[in-house]
């Protein structure tokens, strides 16, 4: 699929109609998804209040529950699940292995590790907890690629260390909560199992801001990508700088999973499964960064919408659910690679 050039000022970029159409498409699943989010609840409203309650004639109650409780959680649950989408892309993409995923090669472990120290340790509120997170995030990323790199980083090494290191990491955060008083196990349990509950616009502003920044040298440095997807030796005879490009979007990947860590908890496959789905809707034999970011947002607010409506009383926080989902797509994608002969 070659495309269709388009130039942006000095910047070309090649188009493509397939991909267009998917990302189209999921942005309109998407809206319909958080149409029905914002309508439906213990305070379920009709298509006409919610109209007259965005554009300013709701009642108080009903401006309460559209602009404090379900826009925000709306907008937490796309600009995470894009955040995830991307960064989830540009490592399977830098490790040329489908579970080369933030959440299985140890990043999102960082983050949750930084968190519960905070949390734990030092007692920390939202805010110390969230940068917690992030440090945490970049810390396990920093050791991840340091013990990967033996003359360039291969993408087999940065996933068998990820690994040994979300295992370490794992048996670690078990620990400090054992040794953590009963309401401080409590409250990192809620955190580490990933919620969009009591979100709100805090939580909205760094991620969206982590995006605005982020994307456009995700999209900029993925072109580069397919580069690397020929190997090392390959993307240097055609010009790319591999080790800084690697490095450049290492960077991007890990502050967009830490970011987005921090304002909705260690969010489970959604970054593992929206970058192959996107692919394979897609037709595209590259990182396809928009239609991963388009399909991360349609996954968890669908995840959300699932977990919050279909269990009446008994609503699961959005981990539970893109966790077991996640699981059964894993299992697929195991057998599938298996039957395949790659390993």
């Amino acid at each position: 699929m070659t495309g269709v050039p388009v130039r942006v000022g000095r910047m070309s970029l090649r188009a493509h109609p397939r991909a267009i159409v998917v990302v189209v498409a999921l942005l309109a699943a998407t809206s319909g998804l958080a149409v029905l989010e914002m309508l439906t609840g213990d305070f379920p409203l009709t298509y006409t209040q919610l109209v007259d309650t965005l554009g300013g004639a709701g009642t108080g109650g009903q401006k309460y529950v559209v602009f404090d409780l379900r826009l925000p959680r709306v907008a937490v649950a796309v600009l995470v699940g894009a955040a995830l989408g991307i960064s989830g892309a540009i490592f399977q993409s830098l490790s040329r292995n489908p579970l080369g995923s933030p959440d299985i090669i140890g990043f999102a472990s960082g983050s949750a590790t930084g968190a519960i120290l905070v949390l734990v340790v030092f007692g920390g509120g939202i805010t110390q907890i969230a940068l917690g997170s992030i440090l945490g995030g970049i810390a396990a990323a920093v050791a991840v690629y340091g013990l990967a790199h033996r003359t360039g980083v291969q993408g087999y090494r940065l996933i068998l260390i990820g690994i040994g290191v979300t295992a370490v990491l794992g048996s670690l955060n078990t620990y400090i909560l054992t040794r953590a008083g009963l309401r401080q196990a409590q409250a990192a349990q809620v955190w580490l199992v990933g919620s969009l509950n009591g979100r709100g616009w805090s939580e909205v502003l760094p991620v969206a801001v982590a995006l605005v920044l982020l994307l456009p040298a995700g999209v900029v440095l993925g072109r580069k990508l397919n580069l690397l997807e020929m190997g090392d030796e390959t993307a240097t005879m055609l010009g790319v700088r591999v080790e800084s490009t690697r490095l450049l979007l290492v960077v991007v990947s890990v502050a967009l999973t830490a970011v987005a860590t921090a304002c909705a908890g260690p969010i489970a496959f959604v970054a593992l499964a929206a970058p192959q789905l996107a692919r394979r809707l897609a037709g595209s034999s590259g990182p396809a960064l928009l239609p991963a970011a388009a399909m991360g947002a349609a996954l968890l607010l669908g995840g959300d919408v699932l977990s919050q409506r279909a269990f009446g009383q008994n609503a699961l926080p959005v981990g539970v659910a893109t966790a077991a989902l996640g699981g059964v797509y894993l299992a697929w994608l195991l057998a599938t690679e298996w039957r395949s002969g790659r390993r």
